[in-house]
């Protein structure tokens, strides 16, 4: 298998769980790199052009204000890449999941700028981009075990870019749809 068609390819779906694909789905088939790389710079862009206020804005009662959904894209990337990294090295031991709701409720978003977790996204996602692009071909497909189950490399990848462009459809729904920018 040619590397370009590892990167362009979505995975099958016996790649990933059933739960995923509301994520995969919405990535296009393109080189999955590419469009990590550009993802951030539109997220940025998207967030940038908030006031401060904006991060504490939540688009209904009971759920995560901007900065808290910010926070758990952030958290998410991290352990979608950590996954990626000890499956890409052949750690065979199985991974277990989190809890997505007490990482929000632990994690001192709502203390925290704006501007620095818009920071931490772009530290975050260059980090990510880095451990992708140092992936060999083998790595891309091979498989290991996360929160029961069986996930590829390239699943992993594409599950950040879908999990990315699922917030920031909310983002521009929820949050800020009919406010001036």
């Amino acid at each position: 298998m040619n590397s370009k068609v590892v990167f362009t390819v979505k995975p099958e779906p016996d790649e990933y769980a059933p739960y995923y694909e509301k994520y995969i789905s919405l990535v296009p088939d393109d080189d999955v790199l590419q469009i990590l790389d550009k993802q951030c710079a539109e997220m940025v862009a998207l967030l940038s052009a908030r006031d401060a206020a904006d991060g504490d804005l939540r688009y209904a009662p009971g759920k995560w204000s901007v900065k808290e959904s910010l926070g758990h894209l952030i958290d998410t990337e991290r352990i979608f890449s950590y996954r990626a990294l000890r499956i890409a090295r052949n750690d065979k031991t199985p991974i277990e999941g989190y809890e997505q709701d007490d990482y929000v409720k632990f994690g001192p978003f709502a203390k925290r700028t704006l501007a620095s977790l818009i920071e931490e996204f772009i530290s975050v996602r260059r980090a990510t981009l880095s451990l992708f692009r140092g992936i060999d071909e083998a790595g891309w497909t091979r498989r290991g075990v996360a929160n029961k189950n069986e996930v590829t490399v390239r699943a992993l990848a594409f599950m950040i870019a879908g999990h990315e462009l699922h917030h920031r459809e909310i983002f521009q729904e929820r949050y800020f749809a009919g406010r001036p920018s």
